[in-house]
């Protein structure tokens, strides 16, 4: 295990750089033309993403972030 230490506009950098890497992979999911192989590659890498993610934000931001089929489940990964 890492660990690192951000100031708060080094902490809403990367907050802003995840959010905006999640919303382009959400995008390319919903895109019928990428192959099921890649999109199975795609929602991995969305799931690492998302779990860096949910270590800067409180929980009820969390959601909005969540892949569809996850939030039916009610898991949070």
């Amino acid at each position: 295990m890492l660990g690192c230490l951000f100031n708060e506009k080094e902490a809403q950098e990367i907050e802003y750089l995840l959010k905006r890497e999640m919303e382009e992979l959400l995008l390319d999911l919903s895109d019928p033309r990428i192959d099921e192989v890649v999109k199975r590659a795609m929602e991995e890498k969305y799931r690492i993403v998302y779990g860096i993610y949910k270590r800067f934000v409180p929980p009820n931001e969390r959601m909005r972030y969540m892949l569809k089929r996850y939030k039916r489940k009610g898991n949070d990964f």
